[in-house]
């Protein structure tokens, strides 16, 4: 459990960074970009009020110039060229006289190219146009915006290398400060652990007398009410302290539990036998499916445990007349153990909590089915022991399937 919260805290804060760094990164890079475009449109524009040429600083007002005009070296700086088009797309006219790397056939091409988008400005390559109408026909405007977009590029990709490097050494530092961090949970958790296994070994020696002092008394004098319901509520008590004691040691045996190769096929047959006479008793169907000869590397006490919780609870539960239904079989590596049966109703909320401890559903709560709320408890403890998982689903909101996956 510990070792998950701590993952937990790694990944929502790994996640946390990321989505900022997006956000930050992302925003950026499109001012960026925006801007680039922005500062090209302004330039195409007075090419365009300029019958195709960049005019001097000092030949055009401050207004018109605007932020495109930065410094006088602009004209002289920017490679740009234009393409006189008719309706049929001919060309009447075009000037590369501002730009080397395009010659009179490719301006035309891209001329055209640019009039058939149907878009007043845009990219060909890595050129900026505006399509202007014009009385000759239309005048396509181009800008060479091969150093900007390099620019930009160069940006984007040395923001994410920085953002890269940046997330493993947060990385680091959140998997070096997230055990300290998580230290005085683990630390209180522990200390509960201890707590129920000790303060459980001290209740069963007061119940222990008690019981047999009730015995004492009932061989003296004879059984009454009171008496039975001393040796009922001493015996669920001793019940549920053995219940905690076992959830306590199962929870500190993770990862240290002595594995062998049992045959879980037979193991789980002879516990479904058990449980079918105790479900047609009640009136309930039990159907079961148990793959033959499968074996698993594990501890088979425990697995034995988990495989009673499951059907205990299933017979308990299952609503009158209604269906349980028990399989096992091998899917890729794994062994998948399933229980079903009918409910009454049950929601997801219910779903949910259904392997917190002391949990039951209000229906559940009740003299007639007993139990603590803890068994589902026990049933996952003894899964995440062995390295599996355990999963609760409803269809239809009438029936419960619990799913334990354990390595095979």
């Amino acid at each position: 459990m510990i070792k998950k919260l701590r993952i937990k805290l790694m990944l929502v804060s790994m996640l946390s960074l990321l989505l900022v760094l997006l956000v930050i990164v992302g925003s950026i890079n499109l001012l960026n970009v925006r801007r680039m475009v922005a500062e090209a449109d302004a330039l195409l524009d007075i090419v365009s009020a300029n019958d195709g040429r960049l005019p001097r600083q000092d030949e055009i007002s401050d207004w018109e110039g605007g932020p495109a005009y930065s410094s006088p070296e602009v004209p002289y700086e920017s490679r740009y060229f234009f393409v006189l088009l008719d309706a049929d797309g001919s060309v009447l006219d075009a000037d590369t006289g501002q730009i080397a790397a395009v010659d009179q056939d490719t301006a035309a091409a891209y001329a055209q190219t640019a009039a058939a988008s149907g878009h007043i400005r845009g990219f060909v390559g890595a050129y900026r146009y505006i399509v202007q109408q014009e009385e000759e026909g239309v005048r396509v405007s181009f800008l060479d915006c091969g150093r900007r977009i390099d620019m930009c590029r160069s940006f984007a990709l040395s923001s994410l290398w920085i953002s890269i490097l940046g997330l493993m050494a947060v990385f680091v530092l959140v998997m070096l400060a997230s055990g300290r961090i998580i230290r005085p949970v683990a630390e209180s958790y522990e200390k509960q652990k201890q707590f129920i296994t000790d303060a459980g070994h001290e209740i069963k020696t007061p119940l222990a007398i008690i019981d047999a002092d009730a015995g004492l008394i009932e061989m003296e004098n004879g059984t009454n009410g009171w008496l039975q319901d001393i040796q009922t509520q001493v015996k669920r008590l001793t019940g549920l302290t053995n219940d905690l004691i076992y959830l306590a040691r199962t929870e500190e045996a993770q990862g240290q539990v002595e594995m062998i190769d049992f045959p879980l096929s037979d193991l789980v047959e002879e516990q479904v036998h058990s449980f079918k006479a105790l479900a047609v008793q009640k009136n309930k169907r039990f159907v079961s499916h148990i793959q033959p000869m499968l074996t698993l590397h594990g501890d088979e006490k425990m697995i034995g445990q988990l495989v009673s919780i499951l059907l205990d609870n299933a017979v308990k539960y299952a609503d009158e007349g209604g269906e349980i239904r028990v399989m096992l079989e091998r899917q890729g590596r794994a062994v998948h153990l399933s229980v079903f049966n009918t409910v009454e109703s049950i929601s997801q909320q219910e779903i949910s909590r259904l392997f917190d401890r002391f949990y039951r559903t209000d229906r559940s709560r009740n003299s007639k089915t007993g139990g603590y709320g803890i068994g589902l408890s026990i049933a996952s403890a003894v899964a995440a022991a062995h390295r599996g998982k355990i999963l609760a689903s409803s269809r239809d909101g009438r029936s419960l399937l619990i799913t334990v996956i354990l390595p095979g």
